[in-house]
């Protein structure tokens, strides 16, 4: 089959960064079972992809949607798992997050505060 190219695209995408995005997209649909519009033949996931693109044939507006919508979902922490959050339990970490708080603030970040907030964080790491 010939060659896709980024001029066959430019009529349903706005340009070739969109494209990536949504070639990218379509190819994870792919591998979680999703049926090419085209004919697979012997190409890879990404070569079908585009060429799906290129020939008008696959739904760019809902592919747009859905890899929005990939960004948008926000993992959620299910019973029994631990968040990654700090924890407001331990004194030491929320003093840590609130030098670095005031620090970003403030745009100026001193080294010996830096240095030391690395020490303690190194210590706590040891104790665990």
């Amino acid at each position: 089959m010939a060659r896709t190219t980024n001029s066959d695209t430019l009529p349903y995408v706005e340009s070739r960064y969109e494209l990536g995005m949504l070639a990218s997209q379509r190819v994870r649909d792919l591998n979680g079972g999703a049926e090419p519009v085209v004919d697979q033949g012997n190409d890879k996931l990404t070569v079908v992809a585009l060429r799906e693109i290129a020939s008008g044939k696959l739904d760019v507006d809902a592919v747009r949607h859905e890899f929005v919508q990939s960004y948008k979902e926000a993992p959620s922490v299910d019973a029994g798992e631990e968040s990654l959050e700090i924890g407001t339990s331990d004194p030491l970490l929320r003093e840590i997050d609130a030098e670095l708080e005031d620090a970003l603030a403030s745009d100026d970040i001193p080294t010996e505060s830096a240095e030391e907030a690395a020490e303690v964080a190194e210590e706590s790491a040891d104790e665990e």
